[in-house]
């Protein structure tokens, strides 16, 4: 049972309940991980606004759902790894080996394998990455503007993953439990 209580969008108020209605406008459902940060509006402003302005970004759909499978895998968060697991087979049109291989850092494309052995330096080092893997990041052929990408991609599945396992969201996925 999670840890904060699941605000839900017709008992809520004031802003809580406006932004539940949003998301579920917006996404045809509620998830269980924005009804526990409605306990604090600015909390889910924050998430719905962090990963809106990256989902406008240049990184493309399939990577961002494998960077956020790698990042669930490496904090062990069943709640993200079970809610982009989904995302990334039913709208990222991943496959299940591709999906495998995302949550080891691992892509068959060039700039994809790239992007996550990137995003796993900059996981592993919390933020301090060597200047070798910056430059083989651009050697791959990402861009300033990816990598300043998969840094906020990174940061933005490290701030959700610590949330829900905070919370100890309940898990309102198809549940996917990650590697030990």
């Amino acid at each position: 049972m999670s840890r904060l209580p699941l605000l839900q969008a017709e008992t809520a108020t004031g802003e809580a309940a406006a932004l539940l209605n949003g998301v579920q406008k917006a996404l045809g459902v509620t998830p269980n991980m924005t009804k526990a940060m409605a306990n604090s509006p600015a909390v889910l402003k924050a998430y719905l606004g962090f990963s809106g302005a990256l989902a406008a970004g240049v990184l493309p759909a399939h990577l961002r759902e494998r960077l956020a499978l790698l990042v669930a895998q490496e904090n062990g968060c069943d709640y993200c790894l079970s809610a982009h697991t989904y995302l990334a087979e039913n709208v990222a049109k991943l496959g299940a080996d591709e999906i495998a291989a995302a949550r080891r850092g691992e892509a068959e494309e060039p700039k994809s394998a790239a992007a996550l052995a990137f995003a796993r330096a900059v996981l592993r080092g919390k933020g301090g990455v060597e200047d070798a893997e910056l430059k083989t990041a651009r050697e791959a052929g990402l861009s300033d503007e990816e990598i300043a990408e998969v840094v906020a991609n990174v940061a933005l599945q490290v701030f959700t993953n610590y949330f829900n396992k905070t919370a100890d969201t309940d898990i309102d996925w198809p549940v996917v439990r990650h590697d030990h």
